[in-house]
This record gives C-alpha cells, structure tokens and sequence, in this order.
C-alpha cells in the first residue's frame, strides 16, 4: 500500500509542477502552446484572459440589414448569433459575451487590439462563391463587385450577371499559410466530397478559363484555371495576416443568414481601475496567508500538510483557467475565492473527524484513514449541491445573456471539482506518506495533531464510564 502511495505522491507532484509552471505569468515554450493550447490563438496562449470589466474592451450591437421585400426570422437571429459567436473564437477572443436582445446582437470583445477590423469580420456577410468568368472582360479583377446567379432575381436586365458554381457551403475548412515562393498570407482551402466533385468537373470543362473567389460580392482574386482541381485550392492577394485570417474565419464558419450592420459601437474602459485590481490582487493575497497560517497554528502537522494542498489548490485553478480557457471577471474572481474557502472547510472537516479518533486511543494510522472515510460523505454531499447549482447558474446565464452570472458558475465549479481532488487525494496521499515514514516518532507527540494527552486520557476515561454504566 505504500509502494501505491508513493507512485500516487509522485504524480501528483509531477502534475503540481507542470501546473505552476503553466500558472506563471512567463513565456512558455513553443512546444507547450503547440501541445496543450493548440485550439488558442497561439499569440495568446497561455496567458490568463481578463473579461470587459478588468482590461475593457469593445461592444459592438449588430441589427439586421434588410431592404426591399426581404424579411427575416428570429430563427436567423438565433443562427447568425451562433455564427458570430464562431467568428469571435476564431479571433482569439475567448468566452466573449454573444447574446441577442429582441432584433439586436449584442457582442463584447475584451481586449481586441484592432476594433475596426474585428467588427467587419462580425458584420461581413461572409457569403463565399466561386464564380465563372469565362464571358467577362480581361479589366474585371480583384477588388470589383460583380452580380452573381445568387441575386439574379433582384437586378435588373441591364445588369450583367455571372453564373456562380459552387458556394462556401461546400467548404470543409480555410486556413491561413504563408506562400513558399512570395512569403505573403494566402488562404489554403479544401472541399467536401460534394464540392470536390463540382469543381473538378468545372475546371475539367473550362481549363484556361478565368475562375473568380468572390466574398460578399467582391472579386478577391480571378486566377486562370491551369490544370484540373478537385478537393483543394489556394486563395492569393494583397492580404495582410491579420486580414487573410479574418477571410478565413469568415469562409470556415460559413455566411450570414441575414446580413447585419452596425447599430452602435462603444468602447469599455475597466470598471475596476488598475489601481483597484492591483489592491483586489493585494486583499487576496493577504487572505491566502491569514488562511494558511490559521491551518498551521490550529491544526499544526495536518494543517501544514493541507497548506501544500491549498497552494496546489491555488496552482491548478489558475493552470485550468489558462487552458480552457475562461475569461476571468469579477465575479468569476468571487467564484474562485468562495472555492478556496470551500477547499479549506473539507480538510477542517476531515481534521475534526481524526482528531475525534485519536481522543478516542485509535492508532495514528487508523485515525487518519477514519478521518478521511466518514468525512468523505458529508464533503461529497456538500459538493455536489454546490455543483447543480452552478450547473443551474450555468444555464441561467447561457440562456438569459447573464454572463456575469456564467462567469462566477464557471469558475465556481471548477474550483469545487479541484478542491475534491486536493482536499481528499492531494492532503491524504501526503499524509499517508508522512506516517508511512515517520509514523513511530511522531505516535508520541499528539500534540503535532492538535491533540493533547490528557484530552485522549479524558476521552477515554469518559467511554469506560459509559460502558460501566
């Protein structure tokens, strides 16, 4: 059983480090980010996201464009929120707050560096087409606007319309690379089966034809068909990197239901100040301590031990919120305080108890694993509660545009989940290790337990009472 704690002691130390090690506000290596953090925007991976009220940021409100005899449907609100919400991930926005409101989606951006630009990747259309152009003038290029089969219905018969043959419907994903040869953004797509064969019949039937890429109605490049293309293809132009991106997240999660513009756009500042985050920073900082030290002064050997959970506690908390990642907010902060009390609360719970065993003359050893057995259900049941709450919470605010609310569930069920893990295994494997090793010295010196002798003598000599009688 020993050999099966140490095994246990050194993975948890080994998940410990690698955990402080992700929490640390430094540069990681490439290698980590690549591995860990590949669904982030590897810029900005494993930094430790900060919502609108702590950094500020960007809200944008969107409404629907619409002209003529065209109408629209709250189920295209709905769809055109979810695709938003796809494109502002795609950004390197994380957890963003997406949520309509009547005819209007409102959409936070905390900390976008660019606006402007991100705003128009919202609003674009998105409405990839890849158009024949083998009737139209050698001048149509690049940055002109054409009519497509798509509208047809809606020009008139002087306007010159270009059959479409297939549209980003078809795409099963777009991202961005850099040309070998020109070392500029260029745009790497590849089809469904579906589209695949579309297009391969297309560039069969029309080698030395000129083929347009056309997003929202604009040309972005009008390459001559050279050979035979099946499943995949390669957008070039005059992008930027920051702009080929925004073209490919537009084409991978697909076009607008409706098209929407901009109703107002207003810019956050942090509600809390630096001042006033550096001095929250401070407050909770010095109230670890006063916690760590109270463990220590009360509960002594035991409460140093559960001091090292804490701290691990603490380490893993902040490992998960990098990784997920979670946009940390005030409340979200509430949450993850409340979750440290409730870790600390366990293992007082799991103390008493084994402190009750000792007085009563069990061995050191066999108080300890009572302590942790039969606090067991009462930290299970409490946890548990607290989980379908935050579950509850959880959906109230997904549902109902709280994401204040959502913040603090977040963060309140994943430190009620690691508070488990380092209140039970984290403080029982070391325990366990310290009386594997050092159970004979420290059987004499109760004290180190927070239990006197005459206290064990009293608990004795007051069950032997009771069984006389």
């Amino acid at each position: 059983m020993q050999t099966r704690n140490n095994i246990i002691l050194v993975l948890i130390i080994l998940l410990i480090a690698l955990a402080t090690y992700i929490a640390l506000p430094i540069q990681h290596v490439d290698w980590l980010k690549s591995t860990i953090a590949r669904h982030q925007n590897p810029e900005k991976a494993l930094e430790l996201k900060l919502g609108l009220d702590l950094q500020g940021g960007t809200q944008v409100q969107l409404e629907p464009d619409v002209s003529g005899d065209r109408t629209f449907t709250p189920e295209d609100i709905d769809k055109a929120k979810v695709i938003i919400e796809r494109r502002v991930n795609g950004l390197g926005v994380t957890e963003p707050l997406v949520q309509t409101s009547g005819e209007r989606i409102i959409v936070a951006l905390p900390g976008v560096d660019n606006p402007d630009q991100a705003i128009e990747t919202l609003r674009g259309t998105g409405q990839l087409e890849f158009v024949d152009l083998s009737t139209a003038p050698p001048t149509l290029g690049a940055g002109d606007t054409i009519v497509t089969s798509l509208s047809a219905g809606e020009v008139t018969t002087d306007t010159v319309v270009y059959p479409t043959v297939l549209t980003g419907d078809y795409l099963r994903s777009a991202d961005v690379t850099l040309s070998s040869q020109t070392q500029k953004p260029i745009i790497a797509f590849e089809f469904k089966p579906e589209g695949a064969k579309i297009f391969e019949e297309h560039t069969r039937a029309h080698v030395g034809d000129r083929l347009a890429i056309v997003m929202d109605k604009t040309i972005l490049s009008a390459p001559v068909i050279n050979a035979v293309i099946s499943d995949r293809g390669i957008i070039e132009g005059d992008f930027t990197l920051e702009e080929a991106r925004n073209l490919a997240i537009q084409m991978q999660y697909g076009a607008l239901p409706v098209p929407l513009k901009v109703a107002d756009v207003r810019t956050v500042g942090p509600s809390l100040g630096q001042d006033s985050v550096d001095s929250s920073i401070k407050a909770g900082i010095i109230g670890v301590i006063v916690v760590l030290l109270f463990m220590l002064i009360y509960y002594r050997l035991p409460g140093f031990l559960a001091d090292l959970a804490l701290l691990s506690f603490v380490a893993l908390n902040l490992a998960v919120y990098k990784l997920i990642p979670v946009t940390l907010t005030l409340p979200g902060i509430a949450g993850f305080l409340l979750t440290t009390g409730m870790a600390v609360d366990a293992n007082i719970l799991i103390f008493e108890r084994m402190r009750e065993e000792l007085r009563a003359g069990r061995s050191l050893t066999n108080a300890i694993e009572a302590g942790f057995s039969r606090a067991w259900t009462s930290i299970l049941d409490s946890n548990l509660s607290t989980i379908l709450t935050a579950f509850i919470l959880m959906y109230f605010g997904s549902n109902f545009g709280a994401s204040m609310v959502q913040g603090f569930a977040v963060t309140l069920l994943i430190g009620v989940l690691i508070s488990m893990f380092t209140a039970v295994l984290v403080t029982r494997t070391l325990m366990r290790f310290v009386v594997g090793h050092f159970g004979r010295a420290l059987s004499p010196h109760l004290r180190l337990f927070g239990v006197s002798r005459l206290q064990r003598d009293m608990s004795q000599a007051a069950r032997v009472s009771v069984q006389a009688r």
